[in-house]
């Protein structure tokens, strides 16, 4: 992670989730990330809408020109790309695993802006739509509003299993090779 915002929303989200794959949305307290609110949003998981907008922080939304409440997070995406973030918040959501991106895109007088994209999943709870929350930060001070994103790079970032002490018996007495279902 370039961008000291994603480093400190994910140290955030690591020491919230403790030893499960992804905390739960009731455990975020908005006081103790103060700062980074206005680039912090949430998405739904719902394909079919292109992965809605819950929530988005005042700069997110100042960024992208418009109040984004129910607006398609996809859509912002041009061409190939579309598709390859909406590839990548399925695997982020349905495999519990955290990524981050690099973005570039066009300000209203026709520059180039860099951002990096940080996506963090949500526990899912039963009878509950499944949600997302994300971080989106211009490395460039003086960003107008953007538009026709482009994912140029993302990466899956893998956070550090911790082993259960069942867990460790049964790999210190395994010799040769063994399988154990559900263990990753």
């Amino acid at each position: 992670m370039k961008h000291s915002s994603s480093r400190e929303f994910f140290a955030y989200w690591n020491a919230k989730r403790g030893t499960a794959r992804a905390p739960d949305r009731s455990e975020f307290e908005p006081s103790a990330i103060r700062e980074l609110l206005s680039d912090i949003f949430v998405l739904s998981y719902d394909g079919e809408t292109r992965f809605p907008f819950r929530v988005a922080g005042t700069r997110t939304s100042a960024l992208l020109g418009c109040d984004l409440k129910n607006r398609s997070f996809s859509a912002l995406f041009t061409g190939a790309s579309r598709g390859e973030i909406e590839d990548i918040i399925t695997c982020v959501v349905e495999e519990t695993l955290p990524a981050i991106a690099g973005i570039t895109a066009t300000t209203e007088t026709g520059a180039k802006a860099h951002l990096e994209l940080l996506l963090l999943p949500f526990t899912s709870r039963v009878h509950m739509p499944a949600s997302l929350t994300g971080l989106l930060a211009p490395f460039e001070d003086d960003v107008s509003r953007l538009h026709d994103l482009v994912l140029t790079s993302w990466r899956y970032l893998h956070p550090q299993e911790r082993f259960v002490p069942r867990t460790l018996r049964k790999l210190a007495i395994a010799r040769g090779l063994m399988v154990y279902e559900g263990l990753r």
